[in-house]
C-alpha cells in the first residue's frame, strides 16, 4: 500500500503503479479500463493515503490479548 501511495503522490499512473507490482506481461495481457488489476491498484492507493493520513494509528493501538 504504501508503495502504491507513494508512487501516486509522486505523479506516477496507476498503470505505472502496476506494472511495477505486478508487471508488464500482466497488466498488458488485459485491457487497462475493465481490468481488475486497475481497482486493486486504486484500492492499495487510497488504503496507503489512509494510513498515512493517521490510520497507521489504529494498528499501533491494537493490542492482542493472550
Amino acid at each position: 500500500m504504501m508503495l502504491a501511495a507513494d508512487g501516486r503522490a509522486n505523479g506516477a499512473s496507476y498503470r505505472d503503479i502496476a506494472m511495477v507490482l505486478y508487471g508488464h506481461k500482466r497488466v498488458a495481457s488485459e485491457p487497462w479500463k475493465t481490468s481488475a488489476l486497475r481497482d486493486k491498484v486504486i484500492g492499495l492507493v487510497k488504503g496507503g493515503l489512509a494510513m498515512i493520513g493517521g490510520g497507521y494509528l489504529k494498528l499501533l493501538r491494537h493490542r492482542r490479548r493472550p
